[in-house]
C-alpha cells in the first residue's frame, strides 16, 4: 500500500456519506413538495380556505310601517355594532383600555371581561352605535376591533302609536304590536355572500354572492296619523285629569271597519323604552277586558223591539225604583215612575231594562249578544287579543238574565265594544275590523235588523240632549248616537263601591254614520267617576277632532241636538 492511501480513502468515505446525506434531504424535500403540491394540495386548499373564505351576511331591510296616508311609524335605520375577534386583539395599554370603553360608554371591567374571551372568534362589544361612538371606534384603529353595519328601529310618532304599532328587539325583529303580528312581512330575508379576509379580519375581496338579500315588505296601517294624535292628547289629558289607574280609546270607520285610531294610557316611548315591564306595552284596548255596564243596554232594547212586544214609546212601570228577582234587588239610581222604552235608555234604567229582558226567553239576549261577536275575538289578528267573556245561558237564572241586561256579568274590549257600535251605525251590518288600510269595503253580515238598529241610533240620540246621561257628549254641529257606562270593579270580596270604571261609546253623525268612538276610563279617582262626567267629554274631544280631521259634513241644519 502506497503511503497516504488509507487517508485517501478515509476522505472518499466521508465524502459519500456528505451526499448520501444531501440526497436524501433532496429526496425528501422533493416527496414532501409532491405531498404538499399533488397528494394533499385538495386538503390544505380547503384548509386555506376555511381560514381566509368567510360566508357572512348581507341585512335586509325592514319594511317601514306607516299610517294610512304614508306617514311613517316606525322605519329601520343603518348603525354599526361594535365587535372584536379577541384571538387577534394585541395587549392594549391601561389607558387606551379605558378609552375605548369610555367611547362606547361601557365599563372598564365589562369591556375588559369581553376581550378576555380568548377562545372566541367573535364577540359584540355594543350594538347600535351612535354615529359619534361609531366615528371615534374607527378613529381609535384597534387591530382586532371591527365595525358591523345593522339596522335600529325608530319610531318617530314615539308613545302615541307605541303599543299599537309595538316594536323590535336589538336584531329588529318584533316583539310587541303589529311589528310581531307582521313580523315575517316586515323582516325580509338575508343575503348571503362568500368574501376572503386576511389575517386581522378586513375584507380583501368578495368572491361571490350566493343569495341577494331580500327587503321586508311595507306595511300601511288604517290609522290616521292626524286622528291618532287628536284621541292621544284628549285621552291623555283626561288620563291625568281623573287620576284613573288606565285608559283606553278606539276610533273606527263604520263603512270600512277601519281602526282610524287606538291609544292607550299610560304610554311609553318605544325610542327609550323602560327596562321594567309594568303593563304599559301592552295594548289594552284589545287585552284588557271590563264589564261593559249600561253600554249593553241598547242591544238588550234591541232584543225587546225584534220580540214584537216593544216599541220605542211603549210604557215600562219602574214603580218604586225597584224590583226583586229571585233574592236579588234590581234597583235605579232614581226613582222615575213610568217610563217609555227611548225613556229607559235616556235616563239608563236598571229596573226598565231588566223588565224588558225579563218578560222574554232568558236565553234571548245572550243569543243577540253572541250573534254579535261577544265572547269572540274581532278577527283583528293583534297578538295577545282576548275574546273576552259571556256566560253559558243554559246556567241562567233570572237574575243573571237581569243583570246581563244592564251589562254585568259579560265582558269586553274597548275594540268588540266598538264593533258592536259600528253595527248599530251601519243599519245592523257587522263588517270585520282592521288594523291595515282596507283599498275595498268588506261586504259584512247582517246580524241585527236595519229597522231595529235605526231606532235604536235615534232613541240614543236623546241620551245626550237635556235629560239624559251624556250631555257632555255633546259635539256642536253633529248629531251624536250613544250610551254611558258606570260599573263598579270587581275585588277581593265583590264589587267595591269606591272603584269604578266608566265607558262612552258612540257614533257621528248620527243621521248618517260615519264614526264610532270608544272611551273607557279604568278607575278614576276623585268624586267624578260617572262616564256621563268622565269618559263622555273625552268623548266629544275625540270625535270632534275626527270629524274635523277627516272633513266629514255636519248634520242638517235644524237639528235638535246641536
Amino acid at each position: 500500500m502506497r503511503p497516504g492511501s488509507r487517508k485517501v480513502n478515509h476522505y472518499t468515505w466521508r465524502f459519500w456519506i456528505v451526499i448520501a446525506i444531501l440526497s436524501l434531504a433532496g429526496f425528501a424535500l422533493i416527496f414532501r413538495m409532491v405531498d404538499l403540491m399533488v397528494l394533499k394540495r385538495n386538503f390544505l386548499v380547503d384548509q386555506g380556505n376555511a381560514r381566509m373564505e368567510r360566508t357572512i351576511e348581507s341585512q335586509a331591510y325592514r319594511g317601514m310601517i306607516t299610517d294610512r296616508n304614508g306617514n311613517p311609524f316606525a322605519i329601520s335605520t343603518p348603525v354599526d355594532a361594535a365587535w372584536a375577534d379577541p384571538q387577534s386583539v394585541k395587549e392594549l395599554s391601561l389607558a387606551r383600555m379605558q378609552h375605548l370603553a369610555a367611547v362606547l360608554d361601557m365599563s372598564y371591567a365589562t369591556l375588559k371581561r369581553r376581550l378576555g374571551y380568548k377562545h372566541r372568534e367573535f364577540v359584540y362589544l355594543k350594538r347600535q352605535l351612535t354615529p359619534t361612538e361609531s366615528a371615534n371606534v374607527k378613529a381609535m384603529d384597534i387591530s382586532g376591533v371591527f365595525l358591523k353595519r345593522e339596522y335600529r328601529r325608530y319610531y318617530p310618532e314615539g308613545e302615541v302609536t307605541a303599543q299599537v304599532v309595538g316594536l323590535t328587539n336589538i336584531d329588529d325583529a318584533g316583539q310587541e304590536g303589529l311589528e310581531l303580528a307582521y313580523n315575517n312581512q316586515l323582516q325580509g330575508v338575508p343575503g348571503l355572500r362568500r368574501v376572503i379576509k386576511d389575517r386581522l379580519g378586513h375584507i380583501i375581496s368578495e368572491i361571490q354572492q350566493i343569495r341577494a338579500p331580500k327587503d321586508g315588505a311595507d306595511l300601511t296601517l288604517s290609522i290616521d296619523r292626524q286622528v291618532q294624535y287628536v284621541a292621544y292628547r284628549a285621552l291623555k289629558e283626561g288620563y291625568r285629569q281623573y287620576q284613573a289607574e288606565g285608559a283606553t280609546a278606539v276610533v273606527l270607520d263604520i263603512h270600512t271597519g277601519e281602526i282610524l285610531a287606538m291609544v292607550n294610557q299610560p304610554s311609553f316611548n318605544p325610542n327609550n323604552r323602560p327596562k321594567i315591564h309594568d303593563g304599559r306595552f301592552r295594548n289594552r284596548a284589545v287585552t284588557d277586558v271590563f264589564e261593559p255596564g249600561s253600554t249593553i243596554k241598547p242591544f238588550a232594547v234591541a232584543v225587546g223591539l225584534d220580540s214584537g212586544h216593544f216599541t220605542p214609546d211603549t210604557i215600562i212601570d219602574t214603580n218604586p225604583g225597584w224590583i226583586r228577582v229571585g233574592r236579588n234587588i234590581v234597583r235605579d239610581e232614581h226613582f222615575k215612575g213610568d217610563l217609555s222604552v227611548t225613556k229607559v235608555l235616556q235616563i239608563s234604567s236598571n229596573v226598565g231594562v231588566s223588565k224588558i229582558i225579563l218578560s222574554l226567553p232568558l236565553d234571548s239576549l245572550s243569543q243577540k249578544l253572541q250573534s254579535l261577536g261577544v265572547g269572540q275575538t274581532t278577527g283583528s289578528h293583534f297578538p295577545g287579543e282576548s275574546p273576552g267573556y259571556l256566560p253559558n245561558p243554559v246556567e241562567w237564572k233570572p237574575f243573571a238574565a237581569a243583570t246581563l241586561s244592564f251589562g254585568y256579568g259579560l265582558s269586553v274590549t274597548a275594540l268588540q265594544l266598538a264593533q258592536l257600535y259600528a253595527t248599530l251605525g251601519d243599519n245592523g251590518i257587522e263588517k270585520p275590523v282592521s288594523f291595515l288600510k282596507v283599498s275595498t269595503p268588506p261586504v259584512g253580515k247582517q246580524i241585527m235588523q236595519a229597522k231595529t238598529a235605526q231606532a235604536i241610533l235615534r232613541m240614543l240620540e236623546t241620551v245626550v240632549e237635556p235629560g239624559g246621561t251624556a250631555t257632555q257628549a255633546r259635539v256642536p254641529g253633529y248629531w251624536v248616537a250613544g250610551k254611558t257606562g258606570t260599573s263598579r270593579m270587581v275585588g277581593p270580596h265583590g264589587y267595591e263601591r269606591h272603584h269604578h270604571n266608566a265607558v262612552f261609546a258612540g257614533v257621528a253623525p248620527a243621521s248618517d254614520p260615519k264614526i264610532v268612538v270608544v272611551v273607557f276610563i279604568h278607575d278614576p279617582e276623585g268624586k267624578l267617576y260617572y262616564a256621563g262626567d268622565v269618559a263622555a267629554p273625552i268623548f266629544a274631544k275625540i270625535m270632534s277632532g275626527t270629524l274635523r280631521v277627516l272633513d266629514i259634513p255636519p248634520d242638517h241644519l235644524g237639528s235638535k241636538q246641536p
